[in-house]
C-alpha cells in the first residue's frame, strides 16, 4: 500500500472515487470523503467553501502566523483561558467576600504561631475571582509549560522534512508539485508549520489552564508557589465548590482552606530555595518528556484549512502525545518530584492538623477531603496532565504527613521545622516509603541546625558566602 501523501496532498476527486457515501471527492479532494489541506481540489482554493467561510480561515491563519513573541503563542493561550472561564460563568468578587477572606486568612495566620516556627510569609491578603487567578499565575503557567510545548513545537516543524525529489513519488497535483519544488518542497511549510504548532499547543494549554481554574481555590492549590511572592489568595468560588456535599458551613471551610493557603506561604516564604527546588523538579521532569511522532502523525494526516483553530484543536484530542522517557535520569526527576510535592503536601497537612485540632470541629472530614482531591486530582487536572504529560499532585500523602508527624513527637517542632534548612536533609522517596527507619536515624542524629538562620533569610546552598542570601522579608 502506497505510503499516504504528506498533509493529504492529492488529486482533486472524481465522482466515483473511493466510497460512493464520500459525496464524490476522494482522499486528495475538498468534500466530506477527505479534505485536503489548504482546499485544493474542485473549484480551487476552498474546495467549493462558503466564500464568507474561507475568507474566515484565512482570517485565522493570518492570526495565527503573526504572533512573534516566541515559540508557543501564550498571548493565544491566555486569550483562550479568559473564554474557557468566561464560558462558564466567572462573577466578581463581592465587597463581603473579600472581607470575609480577609478574616479567614489573618486568623488562620494567628493559629499557626503555636505550630510551626516559622513566621508568618504573607505579606499582602487576596480574594480571587477565576480571571483574577489566571493574571495571577499564567506566568509560572507559561514557564512550566514551555519546554514541554516547545518539543511538541519543533516535532511538528520536522514533520514535513522531505526531499523535493520525493514530491515525484508522490500523488501531488502537478501545479502544487511545481510550486513546492520552486520553494524548495515540503521543508519549506516548516517555519509556517513551528507557527501553527506554537499557535495549537498555546491553544490547548490555555483551554485547559482555564478549565482548571474552576477547580482551584486557593493560590497554592497544586503545591506549587505559583502567585507572587507573600500573596494569599482565596477563590470565594473555589471555596464554595469545595464545600459542596461536605455538610459543613462555609465559614469553617473557608478557615481551613485559610490554614493551609498561610501554612504554604510561611514554608515557601521562610525556606529560601524551596520555590526554586519545585519548580526545577518540574522543570528537570519536563526535559525528559518525549513527543510521540506516530500519534502525532495519525493525529494530524490533513488540515482543514477553512477551520484551521478547530482542526488543530482536535488534533491534540483523545490520547496523549507526550511520554516520559524510561531512562534513569527521567525516573529519578519524577521521584524528586513527586518526593518533593508530597514533603510539601505532609509539612501542611501536618501543622494544619494541629493548628485545626480543637478549632475546627469537622478539621478531620475536611482534611480527608484535601486528601482524596490531592491524591485523584479532577478533571480539569486530568486533562492538563493529558495534555503536557505532567502530573502536578503528590504521592505518599499519608505517609509523608506520618513522617512529619513522628518528626514533631521525637524531635519537637524546632527540630522538626529545622530539616528544611538544606535539601540534603529532607527525607528521601525511600524515606517515605519507610518513615519508621529514617525517624530511629534522626533520633540518633544530632543536627547542629538554628532554625533563626531561615528566618534571617540565609540560603545554605549558598556555600560559602552565606551572607549573600536573599531575605525574603525585605
Amino acid at each position: 500500500m502506497a505510503e499516504r501523501p504528506p498533509f493529504g496532498f492529492g488529486p482533486p476527486g472524481r465522482p466515483g472515487d473511493d466510497d460512493p457515501n464520500s459525496g464524490g471527492q476522494g482522499p486528495g479532494g475538498s468534500g466530506p470523503g477527505g479534505q485536503n489541506p489548504f482546499g485544493f481540489g474542485p473549484g480551487g482554493p476552498g474546495g467549493g467553501a462558503n466564500p464568507n467561510q474561507f475568507a474566515d480561515a484565512l482570517r485565522q491563519f493570518a492570526d495565527m502566523l503573526s504572533y512573534t513573541g516566541g515559540t508557543v503563542n501564550w498571548e493565544l493561550a491566555k486569550n483562550l483561558a479568559r473564554h474557557a472561564i468566561a464560558a462558564k460563568g466567572d462573577p466578581s468578587v463581592l465587597a463581603n467576600e473579600r472581607a470575609a477572606v480577609t478574616d479567614a486568612v489573618r486568623l488562620a495566620d494567628l493559629w499557626l504561631d503555636d505550630v510551626t516556627s516559622f513566621p508568618s510569609g504573607i505579606r499582602k491578603i487576596e480574594a480571587w475571582s477565576q480571571s483574577e487567578w489566571l493574571e495571577a499565575t499564567f506566568p509560572v503557567w507559561s514557564s512550566l509549560c514551555e519546554p514541554i510545548a516547545a518539543k511538541a513545537v519543533d516535532a511538528m516543524g520536522s514533520m514535513v522534512a522531505i526531499d523535493p525529489s520525493q514530491l515525484d513519488a508522490a500523488d501531488v497535483p502537478p501545479e502544487m508539485r511545481a510550486m513546492l519544488s520552486g520553494m524548495g518542497g515540503l521543508n519549506a511549510l516548516q517555519p509556517m508549520l513551528r507557527q501553527l504548532g506554537g499557535a495549537m499547543l498555546g491553544g490547548q494549554i490555555g483551554t485547559a489552564i482555564g478549565e482548571l481554574a474552576g477547580d482551584m481555590a486557593s493560590s497554592t492549590d497544586i503545591g506549587l508557589p505559583l502567585a507572587a511572592e507573600g500573596t494569599a489568595a482565596l477563590l470565594p468560588s473555589g471555596v464554595t465548590a469545595f464545600g459542596e456535599g461536605l455538610s459543613v458551613d462555609i465559614s469553617e471551610v473557608r478557615l481551613f482552606l485559610a490554614l493551609r493557603e498561610a501554612a504554604h506561604h510561611r514554608l515557601f516564604g521562610h525556606v529560601p530555595w524551596l520555590r526554586q527546588h519545585l519548580l526545577g523538579a518540574v522543570e528537570a521532569y519536563a526535559a525528559g518528556i518525549s513527543v510521540d511522532m506516530s500519534k502525532l502523525r495519525d493525529a494530524l494526516p490533513e488540515l482543514d484549512m477553512t477551520n484551521p483553530e478547530e482542526a488543530l484543536r482536535d488534533a491534540l484530542s483523545g490520547e496523549t502525545l507526550f511520554r516520559p522517557e524510561d531512562t534513569p535520569q527521567q525516573k529519578a526527576a519524577l521521584a524528586r518530584l513527586e518526593t518533593a510535592l508530597a514533603l510539601v503536601e505532609g509539612w501542611v497537612a501536618t501543622v494544619v492538623a494541629a493548628a485545626a485540632d480543637s478549632r475546627l470541629v469537622h478539621a478531620d472530614a475536611l482534611a480527608e477531603a484535601i486528601r482524596r482531591r490531592r491524591a485523584s486530582g479532577g478533571p480539569a487536572e486530568r486533562t492538563f496532565a493529558t495534555l503536557v504529560g505532567l502530573e502536578l499532585r503528590p504521592r505518599m500523602l499519608r505517609e509523608a504527613a506520618a513522617l512529619w508527624e513522628g518528626l514533631d513527637q521525637a524531635r519537637g517542632t524546632d527540630g522538626r521545622d529545622a530539616l528544611w534548612a538544606h535539601p540534603d536533609l529532607l527525607p528521601t522517596a525511600d524515606d517515605l516509603k519507610d518513615p519508621d527507619a529514617f525517624l530511629r536515624g534522626s533520633d540518633s542524629t544530632e543536627l547542629d541546625l538554628d532554625i533563626s538562620d531561615l528566618e534571617d533569610g540565609e540560603n545554605p546552598e549558598d556555600g560559602e558566602n552565606p551572607e549573600s542570601g536573599d531575605n525574603p522579608q525585605d
